[in-house]
């Protein structure tokens, strides 16, 4: 096992507003904790994953979803040597910005906005941790130190062009200064990014077997689950589907990991990756799955689009979600006084009105709906 640790980041570029450091406490466990510790954060409880969070209490939800993240992360993050906080932090963090019913949600909340910058979850996540966060007397957000801010903007990879969103958020162009968009991301932001992947792909595997929306059969269409199946039932030939279901999932999850670390350290290998800025001047993700694996991770979704995404009950309980937000946006937008802070209303409303709304946990919109109807 090679250790990469001089290709974490380790030393903090510190944060956007002066603070004394703390004794027991490295500033990415500091991080971590105010993530932990944030209003956006308790909300994921009640925020979609797939199915609506009212249906069943053992549905993923978005707390659980990022919590399986951060596991998945830290795990891979450990065998390299890297920094096991920054890729807590970045992962329980990623999906702060969601807004209530999932990615039906986050549609209608871009098309109520379409006029006045759009809405996106990344950029959302953003604001809330600069911005609409406030807890400190000091300053507004987190202020969280750059290395997560820069890993939270760009995980996903360089940023080429900043949108009028992003623009919006209070101390952004602070932040800006002080990096770089063009460079790639730290490995511990793109391993909390593939990990992301991993984690919903084989968790709403699991779900959509759970709810009945497909079953075992249909999974081993795919040859990877079916390798699998086949492996485990020829020792347990009386095993449990129950207790099958999750062993295919740990399987699989276990031989995604195992590839994305041995392609990874191929890649570092590779690039000539030695230091810390050979990382940001890479043209590529330095950690990713083979081809064989990436074909996997497509053949996946690609079931899971056209099995469960896209399966009608879903799609039925999406739309009743997505008339609910366009509905909220209508109405508070004609008597906004009654809903935000004048301060806010008077500042930039649509984006009040975006901020508010996306905030709201699936059974609060729900409530508000049936209240004002």
């Amino acid at each position: 096992m090679k250790n990469y640790s001089k290709l974490g980041v380790f030393k903090s570029k510190g944060r956007l507003y002066k603070e004394p450091k703390n004794f027991y406490r490295s500033d990415f466990q500091r991080d971590r904790d105010r993530i932990i510790h944030s209003t956006a954060f308790r909300r994921l409880k009640h925020k979609t994953q797939v199915f609506v969070n009212t249906e069943s209490d053992h549905y993923r939800t978005r707390i659980t979803h990022s919590i399986e993240v951060a596991q998945i992360a830290r795990s891979i993050s450990n065998f390299l040597g890297l920094n096991d906080d920054l890729v807590e932090t970045l992962s329980l963090a990623h999906d702060l910005g969601h807004p209530p019913f999932g990615h039906a949600g986050e549609e209608m909340l871009n098309e109520c906005m379409i006029n006045y910058g759009g809405f996106d979850h990344n950029v959302q996540t953003l604001r809330i941790v600069m911005l609409l966060e406030n807890k400190y007397l000091n300053f507004k957000g987190l202020n969280l130190t750059i290395d997560t801010l820069d890993g939270l903007l760009k995980h996903n990879g360089p940023l080429i062009n900043i949108t009028k969103n992003i623009k919006e958020i209070n101390g952004v162009n602070k932040l800006l200064n002080k990096i770089n968009l063009k460079n790639y991301p730290s490995l511990e932001a793109q391993i909390a990014a593939i990990s992301d992947n991993i984690a919903y792909n084989n968790h709403d595997i699991q779900d959509g077997i759970s709810s009945g929306i497909f079953k075992m059969e249909e999974l081993l269409e795919i040859n990877f689950f079916k390798e699998i199946y086949l492996k485990n039932i020829k020792k347990n030939k009386n095993v449990n589907k129950n207790i099958l279901l999750f062993q295919i999932i740990r399987d699989s999850i276990n031989l995604m990991v195992r590839d994305l670390i041995n392609n990874s350290q191929k890649n570092i290998k590779i690039n000539k990756i030695n230091q810390i800025k050979d990382i940001y001047k890479s043209n590529i993700n330095l950690i990713s799955f083979s081809n064989k694996f990436t074909n996997i991770e497509n053949e996946i979704k690609y079931f899971l689009r056209h099995k469960m995404y896209n399966n009608k009950s879903v799609l039925l309980k999406n739309n009743k979600g997505k008339k609910i937000l366009q509905f909220l946006f209508r109405k508070i937008s004609k008597k906004p006084n009654k809903f935000l802070e004048k301060s806010k209303i008077n500042s930039n409303k649509q984006r009040a009105i975006s901020d508010y709304i996306s905030g709201m946990t699936d059974r609060f919109a729900i409530n508000l709906y049936k209240k004002i109807k």
